[in-house]
């Protein structure tokens, strides 16, 4: 018998931002478990997902976590900074204390930060221009991405 896998969440994110690209890239640093998937919210899976659970599907200003990926159709999904601190835990280690902070905020702050840095993202960040990562290997944590290429699909207007 083959024993239960673990669920693999996969955290939604805007494949133009370069705010959310870099963010992206911190997290695959701290996710030394290699728990996390990825997906850009521009891509199929993403849509489908979005389409599925009548979510935006052109806005993106937020990022979505799908705690378990194999069990998409279930309306268990996390947004904004709620998906921002269970990301963070689910990454464990280095990610556990900054869960813990943000955690300690409350959530209707929280979530009115997280709104003014999404509407302010392409202005300080910029677009997010497509290059390779920095270990191939994380190629394989983007659903619906090219292995060993960073995910984006290059300058957009915000």
């Amino acid at each position: 018998m083959t024993p239960p896998t673990a669920p693999s969440p996969v955290l939604l994110f805007d494949g133009g931002c370069g705010l959310c690209n870099r963010v992206v890239r911190m997290l695959l640093r701290l996710d030394t478990g290699a728990r996390l998937r990825f997906a850009e919210l521009e891509g199929p899976a993403a849509q489908e997902f979005l389409h599925s659970h009548n979510l935006p599907t052109r806005d993106f200003d937020s990022f979505v976590l799908v705690p378990d990926w194999e069990r998409r159709g279930s309306p268990d999904f996390l947004l904004r900074s709620d998906a921002v601190v269970a990301v963070l835990r689910a990454c464990g280690g280095a990610g556990l204390p900054l869960a813990a902070a943000l955690g300690l905020v409350p959530g209707g702050i929280l979530d009115a930060a997280y709104r003014v840095v999404a509407r302010g993202r392409y202005r300080v960040f910029g677009p997010w221009r497509p290059r390779p990562l920095p270990r191939p290997e994380w190629g394989a944590r983007f659903v619906g991405s090219p292995s060993g290429t960073a995910p984006g699909p290059g300058p957009r207007a915000p």
